[in-house]
């Protein structure tokens, strides 16, 4: 790979650039096959040529030219290519690449893949590197389903019986034979004396013999351990290691076939054989101490001889997962529900026969098979981790998002899941056809009742049983005071985390006459409050004045990007990121046209022979508004912006007069100490004279740009701070590390999931007395509440330019989660009471954070610890913790006793039929 910077080319228009590079990229992407080259390339240098690019165009189509009289801050061509902050310079000096990537990069984020014709051309004209080429490779059946391999896999190499090691790349779609030859060569070895083994866990697989498959195929993994095994002792004559390996493998296949076979015959259950057998051969492998789970007494369990099965009396259902390779998040989820003792005594019964294997919905039944396989293996006797890795393909195959081995969110696989198997299981074979009906002054318990019966004649599973509860939801139309009420299933609640239903706002003041300075302003607002709330919460705080109006806006770029003129405008929509400026307006009868004047000093290209002056965009555009059918001249725009600079300028004590001159191209204005020259300068780059010359103000979405093109000598006579701090909507800080005293509550979470709120712009509902799309409100009240209750703690936010992730410690009950109170249906009596027993928990940052799960052994009803492979006890004190994530309740049916102890029936009903 070439590491030395490329001599750049002679230089290209701009424009000519754009196009050979958007004519190569149309006719490499329309002819992409298998096998083809890209390079990554920086996207910080990508967007420096795109902007450059762009900009040299839309400065020719403005102006029929390349110079140009008002420019603002012309970009340069971009320097070489530099993809250096690509680069992991330590993970390089230990694998056999010359170059390693950063794990960490991001598509679209950090890089830019280019098809090969496209970054010869960039590498021509621009030099620079280093080179990073990556082959598209197929990852489907079609030959359609490209894929560029960014990251192809990182193996490490273990020479047996040397004890060397050694990290290597290659695709996964290269061979076991390409894989071979490659370790021979790493460690300098002779082919015909080697094998090599799946070694994944440390434990000797299969021997990978067969050349001609395809490593994806073979399912290996990204760095997953292969072990190189010479077969030649001290003497140099074959040792048979590899031959008595294959010939242990094919005993143990024919022995387990056998048994199995013998299953059959005496009619005794497949499952419970496969089971067994596989514990017996699968792990008499050497195990570490720290696979084994200390007990109590900090001494390790007793074993069979290397069988892996435990003594009698241990505790069942305390087996890890293998993680193989990022998939933590899925471990997780699974243990938690696997724990779940409604789905543990299922499972591990004939769960078969009420496999839908025709539901159009579902998955053939095989997301329910292999669910059910992977928690038969770790309910049997036994501690030694399970590999997931049939499960993982099989949720691969049905759900592609989570393919590959990126770190996922736990909380999306378990509600993939839970519809999934649900769909599998799903008891009704033909789903009725049913039209809800109004309630037509129908009590709610009655409307309630025919909803989850509609619900039932659908949808009928185990997962129905014990996971779905029922909502009620009601909708008031904004305009007409329509009364929707709907009664809706859940599978699980997201709760918000926080502790107010307030927001904080910061914006600045702007006055459209000069009375008062640039203001801050800092007011609390409804979090899920509109643009009225926010208007009446600043008038209050500036002390609005009849005749006077607030118009926000939100500013990009030293620009206007957006007014916001509808009250009804929900405020979520404005981000903490954002910038405000509010300008204080007097009230029109008829709807205004707006003019921005934006700011501009002079910089100074001091890196040409020229002294040609640009102008470059600086600070807050003051706002200013006519009527539509006002004509306004020279004098009315100069006496606009002399208004509103007037508290800006310095000196303002001995300022007792304003007088002004005319020169032929600049309008200066007089006071008493200072002096302050302004050019203003319209959308056609003319400078706009203070005369009676009718100046036209075109209509605009936003608002007609007047540039005010500033000297720097004038601009030290006013105070520009007002103009270029401009404070952010919120400023974020991490929080501090709450204490256990100052918790946010669960309840509190509840309280502000079940609050009233309008819809977001993008799930408008029809009205059907307007006969609209209308930005309702909706409110959320528990109904029906279920057997399990799975509560999601919305962690991560997301705004247009950041992702964050809170760490609020959230006090959640472990005992006596009561929710009788949040029942809406009131002639339910009985208490709503509930206890947990299962945490998945995540730790760290989104990117690279890392999934536990918290287990409560009803058995044994102890705590226990599951971190992939390593099962450990822990205290119930420490099952809270700021990294909760999902929690998992269970009814508890004797609201004076404890929650139930074992794998109780999971539920007192009579099974509908499965014929249904």
């Amino acid at each position: 790979m070439e590491m030395m910077e490329a001599t750049p080319a002679q230089e290209l228009p701009a424009e000519e650039e754009m196009a050979l590079i958007r004519d190569i990229t149309v006719a490499a992407e329309a002819h992409s096959t298998e096998g083809d080259t890209f390079f990554l390339i920086t996207n910080r240098w990508w967007q420096s040529w795109i902007d450059y690019v762009i900009q040299d165009l839309a400065s020719a189509t403005s102006n029929g030219s390349h110079h140009h009289d008002y420019g603002s801050n012309v970009l340069r061509r971009p320097g070489a290519i530099d993809n250096t902050d690509l680069i992991d310079e330590s993970a390089s000096e230990v694998s056999n690449m010359e170059i390693e990537l950063h794990d960490t990069l991001v598509e679209g984020r950090d890089y830019i893949l280019l098809p090969q014709q496209v970054w010869e051309k960039l590498h021509g004209w621009y030099g620079g590197g280093p080179t990073l080429p990556r082959k598209a490779i197929n990852t489907g059946l079609s030959q359609i389903d490209l894929a560029i391999e960014v990251y192809p896999l990182r193996l490490q190499l273990l020479l047996a019986p040397k004890g060397e090691q050694a990290v290597i790349r290659i695709s996964k779609k290269d061979t076991v034979g390409e894989l071979h030859k490659k370790a021979c060569e790493v460690f300098d070895l002779i082919p015909d004396e080697v094998c090599i083994w799946d070694y994944y866990g440390q434990t000797r697989h299969s021997l990978m013999d067969n050349l001609e498959k395809t490593l994806d195929d073979a399912n290996i993994q990204m760095d997953q351990d292969i072990l190189v095994e010479v077969t030649t002792d001290v003497n140099g004559s074959l040792d048979g290691g590899c031959m008595s390996s294959i010939q242990e493998n094919e005993y143990f296949e024919r022995e387990s076939t056998s048994l199995i076979a013998d299953a059959s015959k005496s009619g005794l259950s497949n499952e419970n054989f496969a089971s067994n057998n596989y514990t017996s051969r699968s792990y008499s492998s050497n195990l570490t101490q720290s696979q084994y789970l200390r007990s109590s007494n900090g001494h390790l369990d007793n074993m069979h001889g290397s069988s892996g099965i435990i003594t009698r009396g241990s505790p069942l259902g305390l087996t890890g997962l293998l993680n193989l390779g990022n998939t933590c998040f899925m471990n997780s989820a699974i243990q938690c529900l696997v724990h779940t003792p409604e789905f543990a005594r299922y499972f591990r019964e004939d769960y078969h026969r009420e496999i839908n294997w025709q539901n159009p919905f579902g998955m053939v039944g095989e997301l329910a098979l292999a669910f059910g396989e992977l928690l038969r293996k770790l309910w049997a006797p036994g501690r030694t981790p399970v590999s997931p890795r049939p499960f993982k393909t099989k949720l691969s195959r049905f759900a592609p998002q989570f393919s590959g081995y990126n770190q996922h969110d736990s909380q999306e696989l378990l509600a993939f899941l839970l519809d999934g198997l649900h769909e599998d299981l799903n008891r009704v074979k033909h789903r009725p056809y049913i039209k809800s009906k109004d309630a037509d002054g129908r009590s709610d318990d009655e409307v309630a009742d025919e909803y989850w019966a509609n619900h039932i004649a659908r949808n009928d599973s185990i997962i129905v049983d014990v996971c779905q509860g029922q909502y009620k939801s009601t909708l008031v139309c904004p305009a007409c005071g329509k009364v929707s009420v709907t009664f809706d299933p859940f599978m699980y609640l997201s709760l918000p985390l926080q502790f107010t239903s307030t927001r904080s706002i910061t914006v600045m003041v702007f006055t459209f006459d000069g009375s008062n300075p640039p203001t801050s302003y800092t007011v609390s607002v409804p979090k899920q409050g509109r643009c009225r709330d926010l208007i009446q919460a600043l008038s209050n705080a500036c002390s609005l004045r009849n005749g006077e109006r607030l118009l926000i806006a939100e500013i990009r770029n030293h620009r206007i990007h957006r007014l916001f003129e509808d009250p009804v405008l929900q405020l979520s929509t404005i981000n903490d990121d954002d910038r405000l400026a509010v300008y204080r307006l007097p009230k029109l009868e008829k709807r205004p046209n707006y003019i921005q004047f934006v700011h501009r000093h002079d910089d100074l290209d001091h890196g040409s022979n020229s002294s040609s002056t640009s102008w470059k965009p600086y600070g807050v555009p003051l706002l200013a508004q006519v009527s539509r059918n006002e004509t306004v001249t020279g004098f009315h725009i100069h006496e606009m912006v002399r208004k509103m600079l007037v508290p800006m300028q310095r000196n303002q004590e001995s300022q007792h007069s304003v007088q002004s001159s005319v020169s032929t191209r600049t309008q200066t204005y007089h006071t008493d100490s200072s002096k302050v020259q302004l050019q203003l300068i319209d959308d056609s780059n003319a400078v706009i004279e203070q005369s009676n010359d009718t100046i036209r103000v075109p209509q605009s979405s936003l608002a007609a740009v007047v540039f005010v093109n500033w000297s720097d000598t004038d601009l030290k006579k006013v105070s520009i701070h007002h103009l270029e701090n401009l404070p952010e909507v919120f400023k974020y800080a991490p929080p501090a590390k709450r204490t256990r005293g100052e918790p946010l509550s669960l309840y509190a979470c509840l309280d502000a999931f079940l609050r009233e709120e309008p819809l977001v712009p993008e799930d408008m509902w029809y009205c059907p007395r307007c006969k609209e799309q209308r930005q309702a409100s909706k409110k959320l009240d528990l109904w029906r509440l279920p057997e399990v209750l799975v509560i999601h703690l919305k962690r991560f936010s997301f705004s247009r330019s950041t992702k964050q992730k809170l760490e609020t410690f959230v006090n959640f009950p472990v005992h006596d989660f009561d929710l009788t109170n949040y029942i809406a249906n009131k002639k339910r009596s009985e208490r709503q009471i509930y206890e947990l027993y299962a945490v998945s928990n995540h730790y760290g940052s989104m990117a690279s954070g890392h999934y536990t799960a918290y287990i409560k052994l009803l058995d044994e009803n102890r705590w226990y610890t599951f971190d992939d492979s390593h099962v450990s006890a822990m205290n119930e004190e420490d099952v809270k913790s700021g990294a909760a994530y999902v929690l998992f309740y269970r009814r508890v049916r004797d609201p004076h006793g404890a929650a139930s102890n074992g794998i109780q029936p999971y539920l007192n009903r009579n099974h509908r039929s499965s014929q249904r």
